[in-house]
């Protein structure tokens, strides 16, 4: 806890999950708008591929130009912190939590797909589901609605959620608004199309590092939590033939402790992508988003549990 003796530490945890449960994510001045319109500027600049092509602009320039525009942004947003904390003390931790966690906006959004989606009404479906997701949603059908939202939900619930947490045990503030931060530049920046493949390949390594072992922990609160059986064994035999190493065992265990069908076809920007299956049994339905935020529900619990328990112990 890097900054911050336990005391402090319980403080500035039990008052982010106080203001994350009575208002959930700020709806106004969240300083990741700012952030991301930062990156936006930031990335226009740094990166020429949005340009007509230069002359002598090599990929491995290109990466570079990357590499210092994440650590230009990173770093300001750091020192800033650092700034805030030397006159609210505890308090900025506190904060740098309850910004980063998104756990009401996450089930807030969920709940809006499931809901059109019982009532059968499709494009209000899809247009919730749009909101959370990068894939085309304009021709998805039921199925595929569901599926989005709830390789959505297991996702997301490991990336803004879990994975806060772990850094904010570790590290406090300092390293849940780092975590933040790369997943975020993840988000804009990462994407393997031709303007980002290279520009955005630092800030996609970064996050995957940072995410390595929440991702891990996700998987294994799923699976102990769902059928514990076919999620180790959907994470053992299907993670791995899944692009993302962070993804693929927070989504294949999930599915396997729901007991739904996940993956298959997707469009993204423009291009169909194949995908492998992940979990096991029948295809997920509008009822299953709603057993997706149970399961992360759950597991939010039990962490916190665990976190509150460790503290007080050191206390």
């Amino acid at each position: 806890m890097l900054n911050l003796n336990p005391t402090h530490w319980l403080f500035a945890f039990a008052l982010a999950l106080l203001l994350e449960l009575c208002l959930g994510e700020p709806k106004r001045f969240h300083p990741l708008v700012g952030f991301g319109w930062l990156a936006s500027k930031l990335e226009r600049r740094f990166n020429p591929a949005h340009l007509s092509q230069i002359a002598g602009q090599s990929n491995l320039h290109n990466i570079l130009r990357g590499a210092l525009a994440w650590l230009l942004l990173t770093g300001a947003s750091l020192a800033a912190f650092a700034l805030l904390k030397n006159f609210t003390g505890w308090l900025a931790d506190a904060l740098a939590l309850w910004f980063a966690l998104g756990a009401r906006s996450l089930f807030e959004h969920v709940r809006a797909i499931a809901q059109p989606l019982s009532a059968g009404d499709l494009p209000a479906a899809r247009l919730a589901v749009s909101r959370i997701v990068s894939r085309n949603c304009t021709e998805l059908d039921e199925t595929g609605v569901a599926k989005a939202g709830l390789e959505s939900t297991l996702e997301n619930g490991a990336d803004a959620i879990f994975a806060s947490l772990f850094f904010f045990a570790l590290f406090g503030g300092y390293g849940v608004l780092l975590h933040r931060l790369a997943n975020t530049l993840d988000a804009m920046w990462g994407y393997k199309t031709p303007r980002l493949f290279h520009f955005g390949r630092i800030a996609a390594r970064a996050d995957d590092v940072l995410n390595f072992i929440p991702a891990r922990l996700t998987a294994l609160s799923y699976a102990l939590l769902g059928h514990s059986r076919s999620a180790f064994s959907c994470w053992q035999n299907q993670a791995p033939l899944w692009d993302s190493p962070n993804a693929g065992p927070v989504m294949a265990s999930g599915a396997g402790a729901l007991q739904v069908s996940l993956g298959g076809e997707a469009t993204y920007h423009g291009e169909i992508h194949s995908r492998p299956q992940l979990g096991c049994g029948p295809v997920p339905s509008a009822h299953d988003l709603q057993r997706g935020i149970v399961l992360v529900q759950k597991t939010l619990a039990l962490w916190i549990a665990l976190l509150f328990g460790g503290s007080l112990w050191m206390l």
